[in-house]
């Protein structure tokens, strides 16, 4: 990265998302001993739509935010919360280090569907980034070398229908401001997740309302941070900053859950955020990016 103010920018604004998603995932931990990860989602798309109101009324207000793709945003919810009610329980089952290192399969997965459903090529480097990232999963599950754990495979089913979520979201972006796109997805998260909601409720302890803000406001506005970044700087500069959340869950998983980080699971991360590396340094191709909440 080069020293402009831009760029400069663009970092701080990532390294602030960066902090958010971590933020999340150790809020996520903590409220889901004691909440059921449907309440959990409920509530966080209750009070992040609150916190969202500001910036929808800076953008002119309740009026502003309609839109005449209304079926497109349902669709790309619906899946959005089915990936987040998976990464939300996987990190109940399996370390943090290895929630957040096949979560960056999901790039992988977007490229095939992008072939797929956009038309867009499916070139060399594009296959080398996916063999790679099959190879890292293999790594860090290991099927047949031990028990498998349920907890990997809901994480790698988030990963591939938060590529659906981020393909849905590249055709959004056509027509819709960001603004617009969070103000539907609280909305029809809210609306989705409320009867699933109340079945489990559970009046959350005082403990755990500071956990409940701040991964209300870690999850929407790392993505706001996101945002503002990539106005400063180019994709290719911004985006590989985001595989810092990997080394970065792991020392925080070994510094708050004394969750050790095992060979083959570095080594599977490794070959994950390599494969995504190699795909990303492609010339003058569209990039899918992408983060996973």
């Amino acid at each position: 990265m080069n020293n402009s103010p831009s760029n400069m920018k663009a970092a701080a604004w990532m390294m602030a998302s960066i902090a958010l998603l971590l933020l999340m995932a150790v809020s996520g931990r903590a409220i889901t001993r004691e909440l059921d990860v449907f309440q959990v989602m409920e509530m966080r798309s209750v009070i992040a739509f609150f916190m969202l109101l500001p910036f929808v009324f800076r953008e002119g207000g309740i009026r502003a935010m309609r839109t005449s793709i209304l079926p497109s945003h349902i669709g790309r919810n619906v899946a959005h919360y089915i990936g987040q009610f998976a990464w939300l329980m996987g990190l109940t089952l399996i370390p943090m280090a290895q929630v957040i290192a096949i979560e960056f399969t999901a790039p992988i997965w977007a490229a095939l569907m992008a072939a797929a459903f956009l038309g867009e090529r499916l070139t060399w480097r594009k296959g080398v980034a996916i063999l790679f990232g099959v190879v890292g999963v293999v790594l860090i599950v290991r099927p047949g070398a031990a028990p498998l754990n349920p907890g990997h495979l809901v994480v790698l089913g988030a990963a591939f229908v938060f590529a659906i979520s981020f393909i849905m979201t590249k055709l959004l972006t056509r027509t819709d401001s960001a603004t617009k796109i969070i103000f539907w997805m609280l909305i029809i998260q809210s609306v989705v997740g409320l009867v699933p909601a109340l079945r489990v409720w559970v009046w959350p302890s005082a403990e755990m309302w500071p956990w409940i803000l701040v991964i209300a406001f870690s999850g929407t506005f790392a993505h706001y941070c996101m945002a503002k970044a990539l106005s400063h700087g180019d994709a290719m500069t911004v985006m590989p900053m985001d595989y810092l959340r990997v080394p970065l869950s792991a020392l925080l998983g070994y510094l708050l859950y004394a969750e050790a980080v095992d060979g083959l699971t570095a080594l599977g991360a490794a070959l994950i955020l390599a494969g995504n590396l190699f795909n990303l340094r492609r010339p003058n191709a569209n990039r899918i990016q992408c983060t996973p909440t």
